[in-house]
């Protein structure tokens, strides 16, 4: 993976829900959690990283997010609702949308 320029307009937000049981990632995390590098003026999602436990998850998450806008979650909740079929979908949403209220607030202040 290519590194990321850090931009001093770049902050890092993250989120946390806990999973379903029975799924292998809960019984290695026991929460998922998403750290989002964003773009402070804009609300664009430049990199991230979360703790899904297969590659092919964290690429998934990776590729549909980078580039999009925090700011527009109902555009991310309904891309996963289409297209993301794992276990963990309500808790990623849930901690993508703990990320776009605690951005809410960093341009609030």
């Amino acid at each position: 993976m290519a590194a990321i320029k850090m931009s001093s307009n770049n902050i890092f937000i993250t989120g946390y829900a806990k999973l379903p049981t029975g799924i292998t990632a809960q019984e290695l995390y026991t929460v998922v959690a998403i750290g989002l590098l964003i773009n402070r003026e804009n609300g664009t999602i430049v990199d991230l990283d979360c703790t899904l436990v297969t590659s092919t998850a964290k690429r998934f998450v990776r590729e549909n997010l980078v580039g999009r806008k925090i700011t527009n979650y109902d555009e991310i909740e309904c891309i996963f609702n289409e297209r993301y079929y794992g276990c963990a979908k309500k808790a990623l949403l849930f901690a993508l949308k703990i990320c776009n209220e605690k951005f809410n607030e960093v341009k609030a202040n």
